[in-house]
């Protein structure tokens, strides 16, 4: 192969590589404006490259006339560049009146070439490898100042782009200086006969690259596709060296071991067939790919839209039981056979149990994420098998960004309930305050009623006086002032103060057993705990009420106050502890609520239990020693020690 030979491959390479690149920025500048520009850059490259084929068949006139018109690639570079570094909210005013000047620019550049050709700027010169090459004349080195002039000018605007830019854009400036800078290496050897020096250019051999690289570096942060595109390219790239060393040495042994008809081939066809080859496979890899995966996984027709389809439909899911009938539907339709889903989390119950002969997915929670597993499948096509495979994957994946979503909307409702809570706490601070005037008023007017109506009144006025000092006692800040406490003694006079009546009632209390707390919040405790246990006993045969006390691990107390009083309906086990949740006659619905206040102010914990052989039973669990460095941790995890 001749050196004339070789320029004239690669400058054909170049033009279709050129055209190529322009038509596909020219559709993708639809949604990329700045793109128009740099597309024209391509086109006028390949042109420019095709002047040279042009040249080196003998057209030197056509061939010389199409290089002359080289300032376009740089004005189409200049406008390309200040679109893209003048992009975004904020522009620069300078710039903003050089985009408009632009018009100019290319006016410049007509005037510049038709005047190149009216003064045959261009000529055509033999060199020692090349019998037609083009040369600047004397009259024609303007056209190569002005060329450069604007590349120079181009470039300074990427460098401001540079300097006012950060991120990704930076980023593909900076790439394209790199990329310059390997264009200005290969175009050097292009003036190298204009000034009467005989090399033959050999870095116009890789002048394709520069095109393909400068594209590259300016749309790779932006369009994610040509990362690619790009991946599989540097990928055929490298195999074509690797072939190019096999055939070399090839042409070296082949002789040395017998092989003389391989070794009078020459070296460039055997190169050419190796890269045919290579290139067919490339071409053949997707669909050869595609069918023997049919073959080997009948009916698993897998693709990146069905991926997407189900990755889009399943994270549209709002809970659960959404997500599970989404799920169903994608994977039965995929595989044309129903499906069930068994989702398995410990905050909600089994959904779907599996039977005998159907086809399930069982997907559950565990100490390591999302996993999933495949029931029933035994007998299905690896074809189904594997959608199953690859949908239980994604499945999976779904469930913990649904775990997620719903785990912060939970938070940001708690918060927004708490910030409810905070107003209305003040509102009946204020409110109960208020009550206390008009309650005095009616108790002293009701001195001048007859007994039994004075006697009503005061039942109902102690009825809201208790209303009233829970609201306050619930909705005022809780001060606490630990002192040793000898919970026996302190439960025994709680026993003492309430009217138990025919209640039979016991203590089991750890002889000696102390702890610190605040006296009169715990009496607080007790006494909502006993009264509401007395409230519901006193119409029940054989009423039963025990305490029992004693102490966990020498760092906690736990107690429990049980009583054979009907049970609690299950409706309200969940909302126990909540304001206002009373099946109590005559209760304020507030005694609960402020004994989990007072218990939570002590770092403890307090539950309903019913698993204890007693209908009802309020265990709590109290640290012995109060400390400002009491933290949430400490009870953390209490009730699973026992």
């Amino acid at each position: 192969m001749t050196f004339s030979l070789m320029l004239e491959i690669a400058m054909l390479l170049c033009s279709v590589c050129g055209l190529l690149v322009g038509a596909w920025l020219l559709w993708r500048a639809r949604k990329q404006h700045d793109l128009q520009a740099l597309a024209g850059f391509a086109i006028m490259m390949a042109i420019w490259c095709f002047g040279h084929v042009a040249m080196l068949q003998g057209y030197d006139v056509l061939g010389v006339s199409i290089i002359l018109a080289n300032p376009f690639m740089p004005t189409f570079f200049l406008h390309f560049a200040i679109r893209f570094v003048n992009s975004g909210p904020a522009q620069t005013p300078w710039l903003t009146r050089l985009s408009q000047s632009i018009p100019w620019f290319y006016v410049a550049s007509v005037i510049v070439v038709l005047w190149s050709w009216w003064i045959q700027g261009g000529a055509s010169t033999k060199t020692l490898q090349v019998d037609s090459f083009f040369i600047f004349t004397r009259s024609g080195i303007g056209n190569l100042v002005y060329t450069v002039l604007l590349g120079i000018l181009a470039h300074g605007v990427l460098l401001y782009g540079w300097y006012r830019h950060k991120g990704n854009k930076r980023r593909s400036i900076l790439a394209m200086f790199g990329v310059g800078a390997w264009g200005l290496l290969l175009a050097t050897s292009f003036i190298f006969p204009s000034f009467g020096i005989g090399w033959f250019p050999y870095p116009m051999l890789l002048l394709p690259t520069y095109l393909l690289l400068l594209v590259y570096a300016v749309v790779r942060y932006q369009i994610l596709a040509v990362n690619a595109f790009a991946n599989r390219a540097l990928l055929w790239v490298a195999m074509m060296l690797v072939i190019l060393c096999f055939i070399a040495v090839i042409s070296v042994v082949s002789g040395r071991l017998g092989l003389q008809a391989l070794a009078n081939v020459p070296s460039w066809q055997l190169w050419l067939y190796s890269l045919v080859v290579v290139l067919l496979a490339t071409l053949l890899y997707q669909p050869l790919s595609r069918l023997i995966s049919r073959l080997i996984y009948p009916g698993a027709a897998l693709n990146e839209t069905v991926l997407e389809t189900w990755s889009t439909q399943l994270n549209q899911a709002q809970d659960w039981q959404e997500l599970v009938k989404i799920g169903e539907h994608l994977l039965s339709r995929q595989i044309r056979h129903r499906v069930l889903i068994r989702l398995n989390i410990p905050s909600l119950l089994e959904l779907n149990a599996h039977t005998e002969g159907e086809l399930s997915l069982a997907v559950s929670l565990g100490e390591n994420g999302w996993h999933y597993s495949l029931v029933g499948w035994g007998d299905t096509s690896p074809g189904m098998r594997l959608s199953a495979e690859v949908f239980g994957s994604l499945f999976s994946t779904s469930c913990g960004l649904l775990e997620r979503s719903l785990a912060l909307a939970e938070a940001e409702r708690k918060r927004s309930d708490e910030k409810h809570l905070v107003e209305l706490g003040g509102l009946s601070a204020a409110m109960a305050h208020e009550l206390r005037n008009p309650l005095n008023i009616i108790a002293m007017a009701a001195y001048d009623t007859p007994s039994d109506i004075r006697q009503h009144i005061q039942t109902q006025l102690k009825r809201a006086d208790r209303l009233v000092s829970d609201m306050l006692v619930y909705s005022g800040g809780l001060s606490l002032q630990p002192v040793s406490i000898s919970l026996g003694n302190l439960i025994q006079d709680m026993l003492a103060q309430t009217e138990l009546g025919g209640i039979q009632w016991d203590m089991e209390i750890e002889e000696g057993l102390v702890l610190e707390a605040d006296l009169h919040r715990l009496q607080q405790v007790f006494s909502n705990l006993i009264d509401n246990a007395v409230s519901f006993l006193r119409n029940q045969a054989d009423p039963r009420l025990l305490i029992t006390a004693k102490t966990m691990n020498a760092q906690f107390v736990q107690i429990r106050v049980h009583n054979n009083g009907p049970e609690i309906d299950t409706s309200l086990q969940t909302s126990l502890f909540q304001p206002f949740v009373t099946k109590r006659a005559g209760g304020s619905g507030l005694g609960l609520a402020i004994v989990r206040r007072v218990i939570d102010a002590h770092h403890g914990e307090i539950q309903h239990r019913n698993d204890l052989g007693w209908p009802v039973t309020f265990e709590l669990i109290l640290p012995c020693h109060q400390s400002n460095e009491q933290s949430e941790s400490t009870t953390d995890g209490i009730y699973g020690n026992q």
